[in-house]
């Protein structure tokens, strides 16, 4: 059964392309705000890690009420485009500004302005990112098209992150004869910032005017009624009330810390462990672009083939095996040295596998997550999609920041010294980093897959959820 036509390959273009934005920031605050201002603004790192847990903490629980709120928006523009356009400008603007700290500030002076810029950033792109998240579940109401549609969101998320990343450490960033090591280059991080702002800027547009058109075919709103925080809140409660929910929640909260965790220590692992160079690393980020096209091309085959949740489990098990597997190896001593012709070819191709299986997963998790809105429906009587996005973005943002402040925790553990170059080091610091960070990033990884067993729709269950809702209706 397909509840609804599929959806043209343009709109799912213009609806992809908006992941970019987010993609894009994502990647900054992940891999180079903690190494920018630890390293070379000398800020102490646990203090950049508590800015970004703060952060996080008081954007989380902005997003369920902003999620409410699209869900209820009266406007001619529909639920959610008021709130998408609404975000461009101010979140490229403070984008910007996160990367140009004032001259007269620094070391741990710079703690505040982290803390106002992080949050002002992630509050603006939650207007985007909840209400455009919730449009998937309006666009198509397909089992396998969902599907698809959240394979192009992913695809350029990680495109547009990647791409940054890598003009950012190929050009941005690159060594000098003043800056050998260009992750110091202060400078650089400046024209990175203005860069990644513009294209936050032009993405989060392409989607909100792309999928304009759309507007009529959407639901409406309800009925306008008298509202109250008590009663935002109550509903939002028996929205979320439900075992399969709970399923993609715990999954997104365990995700959240590893995910924190590894993006946090990458440039640390990659540079420090492995000994890679600034041209290493930056093939090795580009070439996460591979990543994104298989995971586009496989997603919506696995979810055909054998359904979204077995295939999660499944891509889950595999990913989160093999990302620590070299590290384990190389702590047992039985990976070559650095510098060895063969050990960029080996982590290469680890870590391109279970990038690739990453975004898998997310994809299948998220066209899960769209699958909750018919049931979601029948037991409410509401739609509620914005609610149940912004949930799932809530556990993430209000995790990740313990994943951050988890690295920037590991990196005071093992007393990871300040603005050293790699090999500059000592090699028990370096082992000691590699024996915190493999086993702590494969136990949480796995109570993420095992939260997916409670997680109970299948292609049948939401096809009968749609047949009940026509039902209705008529």
């Amino acid at each position: 059964m397909s509840a609804s036509p599929r959806l043209p390959f343009r709109t799912k273009l213009a609806y992809g392309f908006g992941a970019v934005a987010f993609g894009v920031k994502n990647n900054g605050f992940d891999y180079f705000l903690l190494l920018f201002y630890s390293q070379v603004m000398g800020v102490d790192a646990p203090l950049v890690g508590l800015a970004l847990l703060i952060a996080l903490l008081f954007d989380a629980f902005s997003d369920p009420v902003v999620g409410y709120l699209s869900d209820n928006t009266h406007s001619k523009w529909g639920r959610r485009h008021p709130w998408m356009y609404a975000s461009a400008v101010p979140v490229a603007i403070c984008y910007f500004l996160l990367w140009v700290p004032p001259a007269g500030l620094t070391g741990n002076e710079l703690f505040p302005y982290i803390l106002v810029l992080a949050i002002s950033i992630r509050v603006c792109i939650t207007l985007f990112e909840v209400p455009s998240s919730a449009l998937s579940a309006e666009l198509t109401q397909d089992y396998d098209d969902r599907t698809s549609l959240f394979s192009y969101r992913y695809f350029f998320g990680w495109i547009g992150g990647t791409l940054m990343a890598t003009v950012a450490l190929a050009v941005f960033l690159a060594p000098t004869e003043a800056i050998p090591n260009g992750l110091l280059n202060k400078e650089g991080y400046g024209i990175y910032g203005i860069t990644a702002a513009i294209v936050i800027l032009i993405s989060i547009l392409v989607t909100s005017l792309g999928t304009h058109s759309q507007i009529a075919n959407f639901k409406a709103p309800p009925p306008k009624r008298a509202m109250s925080l008590k009663r935002i809140f109550v509903e939002i409660y028996e929205t979320l009330g439900d075992r399969s929910f709970l399923a993609l929640f715990l999954t997104a909260l365990f995700g959240a810390v590893a995910a924190g965790l590894s993006a946090g220590l990458s440039f640390y692992m990659s540079g420090y462990f492995w000994g890679f160079s600034t041209d290493q690393i930056s093939v090795l980020s580009f070439s996460i672009i591979l990543s994104a096209f298989v995971a586009l091309i496989i997603s919506p085959l696995i979810s055909k083939r054998v359904g979204k949740k077995r295939g999660a489990i499944f891509v889950g098990v595999c990913a989160f095996t093999i990302a620590p597997a070299p590290i384990v190896l190389r702590l047992m001593g039985m990976m070559p040295e650095n510098g060895d012709p063969l050990l960029f070819p080996i982590v290469w191709f680890a870590v391109i596998t279970e990038i690739t299986m990453v975004i898998t997963l997310s994809i299948l998790t998220s066209s899960m997550m769209a699958d909750l809105v018919e049931a979601s429906e029948i037991r409410t009587a509401r739609r509620s999609e914005g609610v149940l996005f912004a949930a799932a973005t809530f556990a993430r943002k209000a995790v990740q920041g313990f994943g951050v402040l988890a690295a920037s925790a590991v990196l005071a553990v093992v007393q990871f010294p300040k603005g050293v170059a790699p090999g500059q080091v000592p090699d028990e610091t370096i082992f000691r980093l590699g024996l915190y960070y493999a086993p702590t990033l494969f136990i949480i990884w796995m109570l993420a897959i095992a939260s997916l067993k409670l997680y109970r729709i299948d292609r049948s269950k939401h096809e009968e959820n749609l047949r009940t809702l026509a039902a209705k209706e008529d």
